[in-house]
Parts: structure tokens; C-alpha cells; sequence
């Protein structure tokens, strides 16, 4: 699996980035500061660094022209600004590539897993078997959280992904409300039974009669197929 830093002052979203690469198969650690990022640098190494530029003490540009001097490991830069000289000091000074906040986290994610197959192919997630999950004619990617019927892809909301991606990850096997609640960032049982049911509807020729995202009485919610 391959490793990435992130470094970023901002709490929330730093917890969030973590959580979310972890679900897509990659290996995070967290750092609210550069001081803590060389610290950790200094005992391990990584395949990938996502840095803010503007944080307390040394701003990430000037830690990206520093790690430049003696490591060549990728760095995407993140700024809540999007003046055009910041982006090019942040390439000058040795990102690989510059994400603008707020961002959607499958465009990071597509950033980031194109700088791997640029510099490391070996490292990047693959797709196997174990990644794709089938039932009926559709397929379920884990690694993106992608739906398709055949060849067409089927939209879903967040909450949606979040629940097919824990049912399908854990196929033919029951999840009770409350781990699916606790995935989904803590949303009550009343919303996951709403969830399902919006689901269903993609999914299920008859969504009263479903075949495929099945209830198990007393013991929650699977997909067979």
C-alpha cells in the first residue's frame, strides 16, 4: 500500500483526509505542523506528501523548497487561496501538483493516484478481484467507490456510497444499523432506512422485492447476489 503524509494546521480536514485515503487503500499519517512532518520524515518514508501552504511557523511552500533540496517524493499542494503567483511559487518550488480549497476528494484522489502511476506504477492501488464486488449485472469498484450497470455508471450520493461501500466490502455477511450509522459519520437509523431505500431504487428491478440489498430481520442490512 502506498504511503502519504499529510500536512495540514487544519484539524477537521486533516482527520477527514486521513480517513478518507485510508478507505481508498492507502497507508496516512497525520502532521498539524512541518516541525511534526520532519519529524516523522526523519524516521520514515513515504510515497506521497499532501501540504498546505499557508501554516503557522513555516508555510508549505517554503518546507516544499527545503524537502526539495535532498527528496524527490511527490508533493501535492493545498491552498484555501487561489491567486495565480501562489500556484507558481508552489510549482517552483517543488510541487508536483496544486489542489485549491474546497475540492471534491475523488479529484484528489485522481491527482494523486496519477503522480503514482507517473513515478511509482508498482505502488498504485490496483484494481484486483478483491477490490470488485459483483451482484446481478452490476459492479461495485472499493477502491473508488464506483457504481456501474454493465458499462454505464450509476450515480450516488455520499451517504449512498458510504453504505454500498461498507455492505460490499462485507458481502453476504449482515451490517446492523449502527455500524452503518457509525460509517456515515453518525446520521440516525432513520436516515439509513431512507438510504437503502433510495438505494434499492438504483438497484433492484422491484425495490419492494429486492433481490440483491436484502433486510435480515434483527440483524440489519446485506447484499447478496
Amino acid at each position: 500500500m502506498s504511503r502519504i503524509l499529510v500536512i495540514d494546521d487544519d484539524t477537521r480536514l486533516r482527520n477527514l483526509l486521513g480517513k478518507f485515503l485510508s478507505e481508498n487503500s492507502f497507508t496516512v499519517e497525520l502532521a498539524q505542523d512541518t516541525a511534526t512532518a520532519k519529524t516523522i520524515l526523519n524516521k520514515e518514508d513515504f510515497d506521497l506528501l499532501i501540504v498546505d501552504v499557508m501554516m503557522p511557523n513555516q508555510n508549505g511552500i517554503d518546507f516544499a523548497k527545503e524537502f526539495r533540496q535532498g527528496n524527490k517524493t511527490p508533493i501535492i499542494m493545498l491552498t484555501a487561496r487561489g491567486d495565480f503567483e501562489d500556484r507558481i511559487q508552489g510549482l517552483e518550488a517543488g510541487a508536483d501538483d496544486y489542489l485549491q480549497k474546497p475540492f471534491e476528494p475523488k479529484e484528489l484522489l485522481l491527482r494523486i493516484n496519477n503522480i503514482l502511476k507517473r513515478v511509482i506504477p508498482n505502488k498504485v492501488p490496483k484494481t484486483e478481484t478483491s477490490q470488485i464486488i459483483n451482484f446481478g449485472d452490476f459492479t461495485f469498484r472499493l477502491s473508488d467507490k464506483r457504481l456501474k450497470k454493465g458499462e454505464e455508471f450509476i450515480h450516488l450520493t455520499d451517504s449512498e456510497e458510504k453504505i454500498l461501500h461498507l455492505l460490499c466490502s462485507k458481502k453476504a455477511n449482515p451490517v446492523n444499523r449502527e455500524e452503518l450509522s457509525t460509517h456515515c459519520g453518525g446520521i440516525d437509523k432513520r436516515s439509513i432506512d431512507v438510504q437503502i431505500t433510495r438505494l434499492r431504487r438504483k438497484i433492484e428491478d422491484d425495490p419492494k422485492k429486492p433481490k440483491f440489498l436484502r433486510t435480515v430481520r434483527n440483524k440489519g442490512y446485506v447484499i447478496l447476489g
